[in-house]
């Protein structure tokens, strides 16, 4: 891949670029090829407002081109933007910035993107059709919100288990007596005016993490500081569990032999 800027922008003629969208959907890639499937949920959504999905590559691992095959399925409602800057902003890929996982993507997309409440998703993982409509009413009353995940095995892509313990929320699960808890990325949806201070962090892993890829912790702290969030009951997110991840003899352990089954 060479060359920067928006390399893709996928829309209909009526949608109009300047009019705010209703959500937008941040995704920062290696283009993995699991890609695809996190775009396919995107255009599965039952939720009918106007889309705008912004996708920011980090380092260009994989084909571009799959965009542009997956995109061939883009409903006219959804609208794909994919920015490339020409060069990773981690420097963990020789950037200036700590995050290992996208350095200033996260940030620079959530500011860039047209539309006040902005989700996240990861491009290893997906969303159940109904992740949208559940969770963006609960912007109208509430600074940020988030909703359950499923536990996915890495290989199968089978789910595994709704998640209990690690991202369920302030003042709950394994982190809450040194964190106050904890939502995982993929599970967020913010106001992101409401929550602006919150937005830098995105780039800012926590003091001490040698692996630099503890932002969503830093995000987290300041949401949970900042004010009460929605909640989504359903599992609506489908997260591919790392056996490389330091929790993984801990996940082992909770799920019992469902992690086994489901490969």
């Amino acid at each position: 891949m060479t060359g920067s800027g928006f390399l893709h922008d996928h829309r209909s003629a009526d949608f109009d670029p300047q009019e705010p969208a209703d959500v937008a959907v941040v995704i920062p890639t290696v283009l993995r090829p699991s890609l695809a499937d996190a775009l396919r949920s995107i255009f599965a959504q039952s939720f009918r407002g106007r889309v705008q999905v912004l996708i920011g590559v980090d380092v260009p691992r994989g084909d571009v081109g799959l965009i542009e095959q997956v995109c061939a399925e883009r409903p006219s409602h959804v609208r794909v933007q994919v920015l490339y800057p020409g060069y990773s902003t981690s420097v963990w890929h020789g950037g200036l910035y700590p995050a290992s996982d996208g350095g200033v993507l996260r940030t620079v997309l959530t500011t860039l993107a047209n539309a006040r409440c902005v989700a996240y998703l990861d491009d290893d993982n997906w969303w159940h059709p109904d992740h949208l409509r559940l969770l963006r009413p609960g912007l109208d009353r509430a600074a940020w919100g988030f909703a359950a995940r499923w536990f996915v095995h890495p290989v199968s892509r089978r789910a595994i288990c709704v998640d209990r313990w690690e991202s369920v929320g302030p003042g709950r699960g394994i982190y809450n007596e040194r964190a106050g808890g904890f939502v995982d990325p993929n599970c967020l949806m913010i106001d992101k005016l409401a929550c602006a201070g919150v937005v830098p962090l995105w780039s800012v892993p926590l003091v001490g993490d040698l692996k630099a890829g503890s932002a969503d912790r830093s995000v987290f702290a300041a949401l949970r500081a900042h004010s009460t969030p929605f909640e989504v009951a359903e599992a609506t997110v489908f997260y591919a569990v790392d056996p490389g991840d330091a929790l993984h003899p801990l996940r082992l352990s909770a799920m019992g032999g469902l992690f086994d089954w489901a490969g």
